[in-house]
Parts: structure tokens; sequence; C-alpha cells
């Protein structure tokens, strides 16, 4: 079994696919129903895609309303502090700025528009 994409779901499909287009650098034709904005090979934290159906006037609810559970979106970039600056302009929401983790990797933290985390991260280089 193979995760191949993660969808948000929101009420603003244009903006937040905008938003992830800009952060990953790809250019993406906007909607206000789905949007796929790609980010690398088909995998969990590759494909980032934001849906919202609006042609369902009374949506059926099984079960109690649950609130919205919190996601973390995971990218691996070559340098976290050569990003930051671009990201910066964005306009995100910090959680943590560029520091290194006690296991090495250097990560960064913001809210996107929606509110979900996303970490930026690289790898610490090996012995040259």
């Amino acid at each position: 079994m193979e995760l191949v994409q993660a969808r948000l779901v929101t009420d603003d499909v244009a903006g937040l696919a905008a938003f992830y287009a800009g952060l990953v650098q790809a250019e993406v034709p906007l909607n206000e129903y789905y949007v796929e904005v790609p980010a690398g090979p088909g995998h969990a934290s590759a494909a980032a895609q934001y849906s919202v159906n609006r042609r369902l006037e009374k949506p059926t609810v099984i079960g109690p309303a649950r609130p919205p559970r919190e996601v973390v979106l995971d990218f691996q970039v070559a340098d976290v502090d050569a990003e930051y600056p671009r990201i910066s302009a964005l306009g995100v929401g910090w959680v943590l700025p560029p520091t290194t983790q006690p296991w090495g990797s250097r990560s960064m933290v913001f809210n996107d528009p929606e509110g979900n985390l996303v970490n930026v991260f690289s790898r610490p280089r090996g012995p040259t």
C-alpha cells in the first residue's frame, strides 16, 4: 500500500493552493473547487492537495461532528537557513525559527493560512 497524496479541506481552495504553490515554487491553475500542487515524488509529504465539495447542499453526517485535526506537513530542503527569508516573505505565522534539533536536523515550523503546521527541515550533512 502506498499513500500518494495529502488533501487539506478548506473553504478557500484557491487561496490555500496559491500559498502552497508559492511555498514549493510551482505554477498551478487555480480554481475554487480542487487544485493539485506538485511537491515531489508521489508519497505522503510530496503531494499537497486542497479540495472542497460545494455540490452538496445538505451533507450527510454519520456520527458526531468532530473537531478539526491538526496536520503537520513535512518538506525537506537542502538548506533551511537559505529558505527562511523566502518563506518569511509569504507572510507565514512562525512557530519555530530555524533551529537545530537535538537529533541533528535543522528545522523551522510555521502555520499555513488555515492554521495547519508546516515543518521545513534539512538533514545534517555527513563528514566530507
